[in-house]
């Protein structure tokens, strides 16, 4: 290259505009909590759980959120907690437009507030019971979040994962088919669908349990259906259901219905 044009490439370089800098935003984290027993945290979430500047746990007024009291092992920080109180949680049902409108705009304003932090360059970390993507409060700040800021969610030992295996029952053989039900569906649904698995998760039973034990016992499963009460967690409870007594159960418990498939 002539002395000439290298005198000119050098000024090109010194007057051409520099290219804007990259905005440099929070991560959002979605963190597998497990399904009760602090000891079923993953290492990968303990990392985040260490290093997170804002920790997000979901909670009744008045009460800690299970997910924040699985942290209680690995956090000693106040300040750096971040609750999200619900507006409702059993005060009406799922399909009541005032719960539908209330949980809607709960979550427009958590998903707004945690931005400002992700937007300030802070990570987010959203403490989810179990799996973040598996029937999670996460999700719905994940919709509302994925497309404006970076996202790594962290899988977690699912509470039915725990409670099978805390019941000491193999839940498929063979080629089994599972079915994980809601036990907030119709009778006529949920006994509908019992009858075309192989094996079967009942969960969210609360006050639908004697709907749950009639639709068991009208498709002949009665007998195999195992009910685990706050899997993994103090006061944990496992019964056959045929033998539970009576038709009471927290939010944190199911009903299992094994398979018995194809074996050598």
């Amino acid at each position: 290259m002539e002395a000439g044009e290298r005198m000119r490439a050098q000024a090109t370089r010194e007057t051409a505009p520099e290219s804007p800098a990259r905005a440099v935003t929070g991560t959002l984290f979605g963190v597998g909590m497990g399904p009760g027993d602090p000891d079923y945290l993953t290492v990968r979430a303990m990392r985040v759980l260490e290093r997170a500047p804002v920790l997000v746990h979901f909670c009744k007024k008045g009460r800690r959120g299970n997910a924040r009291t699985i942290a209680d092992a690995v956090l000693r920080d106040p300040a750096r907690e971040f609750p999200l109180v619900y507006p409702y949680t059993t005060e009406l049902p799922p399909d009541d437009a005032d719960y539908v409108s209330a949980l809607a705009g709960f979550y427009d304003d958590a998903a707004g507030r945690l931005a400002d932090h992700l937007g300030a360059g802070r990570d987010v970390a959203i403490l989810s019971e179990g799996d973040p993507f598996f029937y999670g409060s996460f999700m719905h700040l994940w919709r509302r979040l994925k497309d404006r800021f970076p996202v790594e969610v962290v899988p977690g030992v699912t509470g039915m994962s725990g409670c099978w295996t805390r019941a000491g029952t193999p839940i498929t053989w063979g080629d089994d088919v599972l079915t994980v039900l809601p036990a907030t569906l119709p009778a006529a649904a949920l006994a509908e669908r019992l009858r075309g698995t192989d094996a079967a998760v009942i969960m969210k039973l609360g006050r639908h349990l004697p709907k749950v034990r009639g639709c068991l016992a009208e498709t002949g499963l009665l007998a195999r259906a195992v009910y685990v009460e706050r899997g993994t967690m103090a006061g944990e409870r496992v019964v056959a259901l045929a033998d539970k007594p009576d038709d009471e159960a927290p939010y944190f418990s199911m009903v299992l219905v094994p398979g018995e498939g194809r074996r050598p």
